[in-house]
């Protein structure tokens, strides 16, 4: 679920302090307006408002999972240092001056033992004085989620009742997601937190209702921080450490980039000291440029960075395939005969469509086939969204089918399997792949190190083509599935990806 850490079991050594439980305000508070978030979809020509029909589910308590995690190796992190400060890498977290309450966080909540090679890179960079800007990139799964969360817990006066870290996210599940790594971390704090996404109907207060923000860590999405921001309910005079999480989504010119810009001028003009952390598992070149000029320009001190290159960037955990599928109903054949019966064996799966009528179409068609699955997209109600995300965290859900609003970010170490019922492409050039937007999905299975598998369902020559480009951009053969319909085949298959 969260950003958990490689190197945890029941040996390891603890700080014992009294708990002090970090404090939360209500996260369903206030947008006057629902949030661009809920916009990023592709929609196809009748997708105005969401034609799910959303039935009760039957929990089974008896499917909860198991969510011990285990190391994944990134050995490919490069650093980039500017300015005349010395970093050394962190071997253990009492090597960064941690306070006690933060450490009781690491080890007796995280069960955490040491720092992973993201962490121990990039917290030195984090947490020594000038800190300076940090542009982040590496592996699912690697543990970037710790650094920036707890970089922003290290550097908060918990006397200070005033917002001084701020977390900037792509998606409202994203910001909860972050939000529970930090409660957990936080435990034995008095540090404070709150939430900025859309409200859902019940919560709803107008935003002149709503006092100022005094909590004094802020996660949310961009609309909705904006929307604070202008209103003068989130003061900004204070802040000490801006986050970027999915940096190359939010300050991407396809994303949320003007909003983001906003953001960071908001602070600026009241704070040019604020630090600001940029986060992602992908930085194409474009982005990376219009980053760094951008930070340098507004925030003006040194930028360090850590980058994977991209020939790198492939999950040697996950296996890929290539199914050729005759036409768009054998692609469902295969989502009923493969996925849902023997698939479900050996964990959870997630179904990547393009649209949100994609989306309704496969779950309807599953439906009327007597399967029982969950979809996720950016249409439905937010309480709906919350819902279907919690049940399918606590392994109550073995199939959610989504469109790319979990592409990015989303923790379920129990997800092994992710078909891609289409492939990602770019929104105004259909032709295009998504290159990191593939990457992203890919990376959903075989969170933390752990095995999985990838199946891409294809079934025409534009398939066929979007594929071959994604496989010369990754400089990676993705292996041929022998035959769509073969049960021998797709067992294989999971066998040489380690799962049976």
């Amino acid at each position: 679920m969260e950003d958990t850490h490689p190197a945890a079991n029941d040996g390891a050594s603890a700080v014992t302090t009294e708990a002090k439980p970090l404090q939360i305000k209500s996260w369903a508070d206030v947008a006057d307006e629902p949030d661009p978030e809920q916009e990023q979809e592709q929609a196809g020509p009748s997708d105005e408002k969401s034609d799910v029909q959303l039935d009760s589910l039957s929990i089974d308590e008896s499917k909860r999972v198991d969510n011990n995690l285990t190391d994944p190796d990134d050995s490919s992190i490069k650093s980039v240092t500017s300015g005349d400060t010395l970093y050394t890498s962190a071997k253990s977290f009492e090597d960064l001056n941690l306070s006690s309450d933060l450490l009781s966080g690491l080890y007796n909540e995280m069960r955490f033992e040491r720092p992973s090679k993201i962490q121990a890179i990039s917290l030195p960079m984090i947490l020594k004085p000038p800190y300076a800007n940090l542009i982040a990139q590496a592996h699912n799964g690697s543990g970037k989620t710790t650094c920036f969360v707890l970089g922003m817990l290290s550097r908060v006066d918990p006397n200070q009742k005033a917002p001084q870290a701020l977390c900037i996210c792509p998606t409202r599940e994203l910001a909860i997601q972050n939000l529970e790594v930090l409660l957990r971390m936080g435990k034995y704090t008095k540090i404070t937190s709150e939430l900025a996404i859309p409200a859902d109907s019940a919560n709803y207060i107008p935003i002149h209702k709503r006092p100022p923000v005094t909590a004094q860590v802020i996660i949310g999405t961009p609309g909705t921080i904006n929307k604070w921001v202008l209103a003068k309910k989130l003061g900004m005079s204070q802040m000490k450490i801006l986050v970027f999480d999915e940096a190359d989504h939010m300050l991407a010119e396809s994303g949320f980039q003007d909003d983001s810009v906003k953001i960071m001028k908001a602070i600026v003009r009241c704070n040019s000291n604020c630090q600001v952390l940029l986060f992602s598992a992908t930085f194409d070149d474009a982005v990376r440029t219009f980053v760094s000029k951008i930070v340098k320009d507004l925030f003006v001190r040194d930028n360090n960075e850590l980058y994977v290159k991209k020939e790198d960037l492939s999950l040697e955990s996950v296996k890929q395939y290539k199914v050729q599928c005759p036409d768009e109903l054998s692609k469902i054949t295969v989502i009923k005969d493969k996925i849902l019966e023997i698939g479900e064996k050996v964990g959870q799966t997630i179904i990547f469509v393009r649209t949100r009528n994609s989306a309704s179409m496969l779950r309807q068609a599953l439906v009327n086939l007597g399967y029982e699955v969950t979809i996720i997209q950016g249409a439905l109600k937010q309480e709906d969204r919350d819902r279907i995300i919690r049940e399918f965290k606590d392994g109550l859900t073995q199939v959610l089918i989504s469109t790319d609003v979990l592409a990015r970010g989303f923790d379920q170490s129990q997800v092994n399997l992710v078909v891609n019922f289409d492939l990602p492409v770019k929104y105004d050039k259909p032709s295009e792949p998504d290159y990191e937007v593939y990457l992203h999905r890919v990376g959903r299975a075989g969170r933390f190190g752990r095995k999985g598998a990838v199946f891409n369902l294809l079934c025409d020559d534009r398939d066929n083509m979007i594929m071959d480009k994604i496989e010369k951009n990754f400089n990676a053969q993705i292996a041929q599935l022998g035959s769509w319909n073969s049960n021998e085949d797709f067992v294989d298959a999971l066998k040489k990806a380690g799962l049976l």
